[in-house]
């Protein structure tokens, strides 16, 4: 997963994967991986080929705007908890989820609420993520 503090920088990395990919050069695997995501969501790439316009904006819900940074790294974000299989049974939940749902990204969507709230708690309580909190959340989605 990407972290870091600096926004812009954070959202430079989007930017320079998708340059990098329109331009025809070779991809870092973490290029790669950020490519596919916006791939998935062709309403965010128009402001790929507007990087000034969209590197410092602000997005704010209370206005109903969905920040499309946070929503494609909360994918890539669920993308590492599968490659890494962490927390322990993500892979297992995910795949039951795959095949109620049906399709890949739309499983991500689903299990994105339940990160958000995760990831929400522990920034309100200044802790680390409660990973079996986070299972317990995307497991009730279960049928």
């Amino acid at each position: 997963m990407i972290f870091g503090q600096d926004r812009d920088q954070l959202r430079r990395i989007w930017f320079e994967a998708w340059q990098n990919y329109s331009d025809g050069k070779v991809l870092i695997p973490l290029h790669l991986e950020l490519v596919n995501i916006i791939k998935l969501h062709p309403e965010y790439l128009k402001m790929f080929d507007q990087p000034e316009q969209y590197l410092g904006k602000e997005y704010l819900p209370e206005f109903g705007e969905t920040n499309p940074f946070l929503h494609m790294s909360m994918h890539q974000g669920i993308h590492e908890q599968l490659s890494s299989a962490r927390p322990k049974g993500i892979r297992k939940i995910y795949q039951k989820l795959c095949q109620q749902i049906g399709d890949p990204h739309e499983t991500e969507h689903a299990m994105m609420e339940g990160f958000a709230e995760t990831l929400w708690q522990a920034q309100r309580s200044g802790t680390m993520p409660d990973e079996n909190a986070y299972l317990k959340r995307i497991k009730k989605m279960l049928k």
